[in-house]
């Protein structure tokens, strides 16, 4: 949250007026230099699990986001983001049995704002095949994309993540250690920051599990940032089995750090289509052997 400064300042009339308004400018000047503009960032909102969409099949998201509590005034020129609505459609295509291709659209709706495109991003991913037997699942994303400057000071930015999961019987644990790099905006001379996800979930039914994920944004990896500038979140958080093809998740978000948005709520909706059949080079194709084993 942005504090604003109290000055005591003595003198005339006019020389009060022209104090408060540099007392003013000087709280948001100080505003924007200690907070990194994390406020924009809740498209979406999501701890990976290390499975990619099947061959054949495109996977279609909604990510719903609306912040109850966030940054009340512009920052650097980006819009506050309290009581702002963020729709994401993601859509992601299966080609083979270890590499899929995802696309973002964010767009964003809010007070006095009205509904404006965000932004795009390309995500592909690989992950180690099931036929490797390996104890926990791994995959591998790397995403890049550009977002206006009114929703984020980093215009154009690069994110790799790792992704290591595994179950264990009625639980499971995600561990996202995502790298990230803005190549236009503020944060160019951050150079490479950490931003930890973290993902613990027990099934309590059959359909129905619960746990929280975890969301961090640490500062550059060779030298983390104050608490008090690291963005920390934590999402009680639920999934439902709607059937094989559906995907569900919904969350309440707690900012931990004043420089995270300090309530909101998310929502994941997806379900698998079959709407292209990719023609692949044999090489790359899915092996049947394997897939028996």
């Amino acid at each position: 949250m942005t504090k604003v400064l109290r000055h005591r300042v003595f003198g005339s009339d006019s020389d009060t007026h022209l104090n408060t308004q540099k007392g003013l400018q000087l709280a948001v000047l100080l505003a924007a230099a200690v907070l990194p503009l994390y406020a924009q960032g809740n498209y979406e909102i999501q701890v990976y699990g290390s499975d990619t969409v099947a061959p054949g099949r495109t996977m279609v998201e909604l990510h719903s986001n609306f912040t109850f509590e966030g940054f009340k005034v512009p920052i650097q020129g980006v819009l506050p983001d309290e009581h702002q609505l963020h729709e994401t459609v993601e859509i992601t295509q299966g080609w083979t049995n270890w590499f899929e291709t995802g696309f973002y659209i964010f767009t964003s709706y809010g007070p006095g704002q009205g509904y404006k495109w965000v932004g795009d991003h390309i995500r592909p991913r690989v992950r180690a095949p099931d036929s490797w037997h390996w104890p926990v699942g791994i995959s591998i994303s790397t995403e890049i994309g550009y977002q206006r400057a009114i929703f984020s000071a980093d215009t154009w930015t690069w994110e790799i993540r790792p992704i290591v999961d595994k179950q264990w019987k009625s639980w499971y644990v995600s561990f996202n250690p995502a790298l990230e790099r803005s190549f236009h905006g503020p944060s160019v001379s951050q150079g490479v920051e950490f931003s930890p996800n973290l993902k613990v979930a027990y099934s309590a039914t059959r359909k129905l599990s619960a746990g929280f994920e975890y969301y961090g944004s640490l500062g550059p990896v060779f030298g983390f940032d104050p608490l008090f500038r690291e963005g920390q979140q934590f999402f009680p958080a639920i999934d439902y089995d709607f059937g094989p093809n559906w995907e569900f998740n919904f969350g309440v978000g707690v900012g931990a750090t004043r420089n995270t948005d300090h309530l909101m709520v998310k929502m994941i909706l997806g379900h698998r289509f079959r709407f292209i059949t990719p023609r692949v080079p044999r090489a790359l194709r899915p092996n049947p052997a394997a897939a028996e084993e």
